[in-house]
């Protein structure tokens, strides 16, 4: 189990940030962001300061490409964000300065050491990707996911301060706080689960339990956000020795064809994972449910009570209601099926027509 060498958690650790920094000599930090984060460089006190902040949603190699270009004089990166700022961060610092590709480095442990500095401060409470050492770009060609893992893109300190979240709107606090419950369950039902990874796993579903819908309601509410900062660290925590499995496998499509943000995306898709999964693992599905306020005695109530747990943050669980089209279903299956690196370890074995049925009733 990786994390990275310098954590900070709590309301107010980012004016930690700037004495850091000066401590570590660097120069030339450099910011990787969304366009909501790049307006408030402020909060990160360290006065004027080099910034991409054309970060989108479901990042491409596109994207990549110009934030890489962008901190080609950097010493220090930042990811300044959700997963996807982060995730990009993460990639920056090893390619900014060289001329690596994203497939000279894809894939597991071929990424070089790092000659820049990375840190994570995450704004939203969802991927836990600040104490991560993977990150995923979509290829525009395939509209496929590109995944990098190695430890020389984890962050040499991650700070992690709920304070930041407090301005994140009510459909995106759901969304992702529903993400970062997807990775403890995914992880927890994991054919590789682990009795260590375990405990974080089920303490982050019942943290999500106790404070997201309080999060929805009152965004200012400080004891919620501090909740679930901690859950998406827990579910950081969870990606790196066990992963996901098909509850992410079958969002990815979601993203890549329809852009849709990968917290809703996770969050129309979990009911139904949850419920198909629930024969495997009977006891475990019980105590995610109990963390979540309702009995899963069966498919059918567990479906009806995640579906019901997501609904009540205000989420529209159709997908249709999100744009996804009746006629792209199979080939989505399709797409989600091919991901091995995901689907391998899920606990039930789904064929395509078993995802296409899933996504038939998210639909």
């Amino acid at each position: 189990m990786q994390r990275p060498p310098v954590l900070r958690f709590g309301t107010g650790t980012i004016a930690s940030l700037k004495s850091w920094v000066d401590a570590k000599g660097f120069q030339k930090p450099f910011v990787i962001a969304d366009a909501v984060n790049a307006g408030r460089l402020e909060v990160l006190g360290l006065g004027a300061v080099g910034c991409f902040g054309d970060v989108v949603p479901e990042p491409d190699l596109t994207n990549l490409m110009a934030a890489v270009e962008a901190a080609a004089d950097a010493d220090l990166i930042i990811g300044f964000g959700g997963g996807s700022a982060m995730d990009l961060a993460k990639l920056v610092a090893v390619m900014a300065g060289t001329d690596l590709a994203l497939s000279d480095i894809s894939g597991p442990n071929r990424a070089p050491a790092r000659k820049v500095g990375l840190v994570q401060i995450p704004t939203t409470a969802g991927t836990g990707s600040e104490v991560g050492t993977r990150a995923l770009v979509t290829d525009p060609e395939t509209l496929n996911k590109v995944a990098t893992e190695s430890i020389n893109m984890l962050a040499d300190i991650a700070i992690i301060d709920p304070d930041l979240t407090m301005s994140v709107p009510k459909f995106v606090t759901a969304a992702t706080g529903v993400d970062a419950m997807a990775h403890c369950v995914e992880a927890y039902t994991s054919k590789r689960a682990h009795p260590i990874i375990d405990a974080y796993a089920l303490q982050g579903i019942e943290l999500v339990g106790r404070y997201l819908k309080r999060a929805v309601e009152d965004g200012t509410d400080a004891e919620a956000r501090a909740g679930l900062a901690l859950a998406a660290f827990y579910g950081g925590v969870c990606l790196g020795p066990v992963n996901t499995t098909a509850g992410h496998a079958l969002a990815y499509p979601l993203g890549t064809r329809h852009k849709l943000a990968h917290g809703i995306a996770n969050a129309l898709i979990f009911p139904h994972v949850l419920a198909a999964n629930q024969p495997a693992v009977p006891e475990k599905t019980a105590r995610i449910c109990a963390a979540l306020g309702f009995e899963g005695g069966s498919v059918e109530a567990v479906l009806a009570g995640a579906t019901a747990f997501c609904a009540a943050l205000g989420l529209d669980m159709r997908l249709r209601a999100h744009g996804v089209p009746e006629e792209d279903l199979p080939t989505m299956a399709s797409d989600a099926h091919a991901i091995r690196r995901l689907l391998d370890w899920n606990p039930v074995d789904l064929s395509v027509s078993d995802i296409e049925a899933l996504y038939t009733r998210a639909w």
